[in-house]
């Protein structure tokens, strides 16, 4: 690893590294806060959190205003960058901001040219974890949160594995990929025209199946510009109602997509956190 970053925040640090990815086959960028008194002798767990198309590792840091708190509770936030990037990775042809470099979907590609690198579901779900375990004062206890194509992130790998995340919430997340433009797009691409191989994909899917057993959140702006065409959180409600599972859906009026949204609501989400880590 190479610190590029370091920053005091609130009694803690924020620090930026980049490594060798294994699963992506790129250098890959992260950032980590870690609260003060965070030691080998008393580490803490860890939020790990997925940021939507063309952002990286710095949007929610800097925005998002979770460190304070975060800072009190004793919980470290992980923020990795969107895609792979880097010499020999490729983009979009066209340069599109919803596909290739910031858009990795958290998908692992199975398609030329996009299966060599595009694995950021194994990146985020085994490769990125055990290094933050192996390198930082944190304990085995995580969880996951997101926003837009990052709450599809959050909410399909924290369904996935409810042996590895012990709570998910997502911020106006992409709910049901293959029924929108952005997600058919990307998992058209990235899997395949197989719509068979997106299921494992698709939030909405995985919870009408009720493959999970792991804490629910999610939040949604109604002034949100992409809520009926691309984000469909109705599908989340269907899904849930389906398979008799617990999902808690707060729709916020006259909020957007942006980070005064998450800024708004950002506490609540790392205190359900913190609850189902025992912090509080």
């Amino acid at each position: 690893m190479e610190l590029i970053g370091e920053n005091r925040a609130f009694g803690g640090r924020h620090l930026r590294y980049t490594h060798k990815a294994e699963s992506t086959q790129c250098d890959m960028t992260f950032a980590i806060f870690l609260p003060p008194f965070a030691s080998k002798e008393k580490p803490v767990p860890v939020l790990y959190w997925l940021s939507g198309l063309t952002c990286t590792d710095q949007n929610f840091m800097q925005k998002a205003g979770a460190m304070k708190l975060a800072a009190e509770l004793g919980m470290a936030i992980v923020a990795p960058d969107t895609s792979p990037r880097g010499e020999g990775v490729p983009n979009d042809e066209e340069g599109a901001y919803d596909f290739g470099l910031g858009a990795g979907f958290y998908v692992d590609a199975t398609q030329a040219p996009w299966n060599k690198h595009y694995k950021m579901y194994s990146y985020i779900v085994d490769e990125l974890p055990a290094l933050i375990e192996s390198e930082f004062p944190v304990t085995k206890e995580r969880a996951i949160s997101g926003h837009s194509m990052g709450g599809h992130g959050a909410l399909v790998i924290g369904m996935r594995n409810p042996n590895k995340f012990v709570s998910v919430s997502a911020f106006s997340p992409i709910s049901n990929p293959s029924d929108c433009p952005w997600g058919q797009k990307a998992l058209g691409r990235y899997l395949g025209d197989d719509k068979a191989t997106w299921k494992d994909y698709d939030a909405s899917l995985l919870l009408a199946s009720k493959t999970h057993s792991v804490p629910l959140l999610v939040e949604q702006g109604t002034k949100d510009e992409f809520l009926h065409e691309q984000l469909k959180p109705q599908s989340l409600v269907h899904a849930a109602q389906q398979s008799d599972t617990q999902l808690t859906l707060n729709m916020h009026e006259g909020y957007d997509h942006s980070y005064f949204f998450i800024a708004s609501f950002i506490e609540e989400h790392l205190e359900f956190h913190a609850g189902h880590m025992g912090l509080i």
